[in-house]
């Protein structure tokens, strides 16, 4: 997934430093993203892959509910993005959402730092979806 969001970046954030830093499981994520925001970054980006069972959910929770802390305490942007194995039968789809999801992601997280906090707002109600097809404005 790191693949398809640098490429996003370096197209798109010309003049910015991207830095990668991989840790060893899901629930080392926001340590690693204080680390990258104490380096001084404006926006940071976080991709997991969970697997299908309890202990995986509980422990993206944990990452997720750090990651929340961690973009109150900071006030800076901080994009989560994960796939959960349960969420197709098939690697050929998995794959397909997780490619899907890092970019639009990366392409929301540009967005963010280029345009500042209303950068998102023409997506409001737009029934937009990472990794899945659009749905539609809501009726």
């Amino acid at each position: 997934m790191a693949r398809y969001v640098i490429e996003v970046f370096e197209r798109e954030l010309s003049g910015y430093k991207i830095v990668r830093h991989t840790v060893p499981g899901i629930k080392d994520i926001p340590a690693a993203a204080r680390r990258i925001i104490d380096l001084g970054c404006d926006g940071v980006i976080t991709l997991g892959w969970v697997g299908p069972g309890q202990v995986d959910k509980y422990s993206y929770l944990a990452s997720s509910v750090g990651l929340v802390m961690l973009g109150v305490m900071t006030g800076k942007v901080i994009i989560d993005v994960t796939v959960h194995e349960d969420e197709a039968e098939r690697p050929e789809d998995l794959k397909r959402i997780a490619v899907h999801r890092a970019k639009a992601h990366a392409e929301n997280l540009v967005a963010m730092l280029k345009g500042g906090l209303q950068a998102l707002t023409p997506k409001a109600g737009m029934g937009v979806r990472q990794g899945y097809p659009d749905v539609g404005p809501i009726g």
